[in-house]
């Protein structure tokens, strides 16, 4: 399935919502309808914008002017069996992204530790493949007690695929706070993106780790191919589901998947798409994640205004955008990163690049570079000189530091 969510929405028979009425009746407990969420989708390019300032509403009530900052450590990369049709690790992958097995404790802590530098306050300790073993999970578990030691303030959430019974229990007893496990999309599409598990399994497992006193983080990748009514059924599977933290991916169709060259989304698209999970889920936690870059665009920071949390630096096989950058945008949208609310984003940026300089690994200057995305190649990740996305070839698995 091909179908552009912007131009469905379009031509959908839904009508357009008052986005102002509509937050002010979110605020006052109103839980969002279908025919609503999907007015929310057809709202026209031109609205789009008043339809960000009125979810804004929402996102202040809740959590104010902060930006949640999370970093990704990928503990393991590639070699997965799953077949996944959107990810670049599944079985059958020719992307040529990095693979390598587990890392040391030690080195995964220290990757950690870039990134809560760079002012993250939750790490995402993640691992290819359709499950942990039980010895995986105690790997896993000995990370996550010395990451504790060493930085007891920060959030450790651990993403290792579909758990079997007491998994979930011994990573919280090493001191995990969350677990992700995505929904990804609608359980109507589910069939069509991946046959070597199913939906519900998916689901199962965000329960067992809710069941275990984990704070559940489950979202979606938008530009499958899902329409509109598809969105709306996932938006509001995961609010039935319960998930704290929702985490919004855009699609990044990596050579040698089957989701190569999809390209199914707009900024203004993705920026509706936020503006629906949002007023369907007010009081949760709303991540911008993978494919930010490459889809919403020069709308990153417009979409803060209704997200209060993104990912820092890279993700799991592809690069993101500079770190220092990352940061200077939360700056210049007017916002603070949680738990620096006494320091400026921009001084967060200035105090990272200043322990970088005094370690001896400068950041290339992604300015400077003229790319912006923190890559160092003189093209840029987004000129069309060069195919999205950037495959990560720094950090985690490599002896080059990390974009944090």
């Amino acid at each position: 399935m091909t179908l552009n969510i912007a131009a469905a929405a379009e031509s959908s028979s839904a009508a357009p919502v008052n986005a102002e009425e509509l937050a002010a009746k979110v605020l006052e407990g109103h839980k969002l309808t279908e025919a609503e969420a999907l007015g929310i989708l057809a709202t026209p390019d031109y609205a789009t914008l008043p339809l960000v300032g009125a979810a804004g509403t929402l996102r202040r009530k809740y959590f104010g002017n902060s930006v949640k900052v999370n970093y990704l450590v990928n503990l393991k990369s590639g070699l997965c069996p799953e077949d996944c049709t959107y990810c670049s690790q599944r079985l059958g992958s020719t992307a040529e992204i990095l693979k390598y097995t587990w890392l040391k404790a030690d080195e995964a802590v220290a990757q950690a530790g870039y990134g809560i530098a760079g002012g993250a306050s939750r790490v995402c300790m993640v691992a290819s493949g359709k499950g942990p073993t039980d010895r995986d999970v105690d790997r896993v578990a000995t990370m996550v007690e010395q990451l504790k030691e060493e930085h007891p303030q920060v959030e450790v959430c651990a993403c290792l695929g579909i758990l079997k019974d007491g998994q979930a229990a011994r990573l919280k007893d090493a001191g995990a706070d969350a677990y992700n496990h995505n929904l990804n999309t609608s359980e109507s599409l589910y069939p069509e993106i991946c046959t070597s598990h199913s939906y519900q399994d998916r689901v199962n497992t965000v329960q067992q780790a809710q069941a275990a006193g984990l704070s559940s983080c489950s979202g979606l990748i938008v530009g499958l191919g899902e329409t509109p009514e598809q969105l709306v059924e996932a938006v509001f599977a995961l609010r039935e589901l319960g998930s704290e933290s929702i985490p919004v991916n855009f699609l990044m169709p990596f050579d040698g998947t089957p989701m190569e060259g999809t390209w199914l989304l707009t900024p203004l698209a993705c920026l509706r798409i936020l503006a629906l999970v949002r007023m369907a889920c007010p009081d949760k936690e709303l991540r911008i994640a993978g494919g930010r870059e490459m889809h919403l665009r020069s709308l990153q920071s417009t979409a803060l205004e209704v997200a209060n949390s993104i990912f820092l630096g890279d993700y799991l096989t592809s690069e993101g955008q500079g770190a220092k950058k990352d940061l200077e945008m939360i700056a210049d949208a007017g916002f603070v990163v949680l738990g620096q609310e006494a320091s400026s984003p921009a001084e967060v940026a200035r105090r990272l690049q200043e322990a970088a300089h005094a370690a001896g690994h400068q950041e290339a200057a992604p300015d400077a570079a003229g790319g912006g995305c923190g890559t160092g190649c003189s093209t840029g990740c987004g000129s069309g000189a060069q195919r999205e996305p950037v495959l990560r070839r720094r950090g985690a698995g490599t002896k080059e530091d990390p974009n944090a």
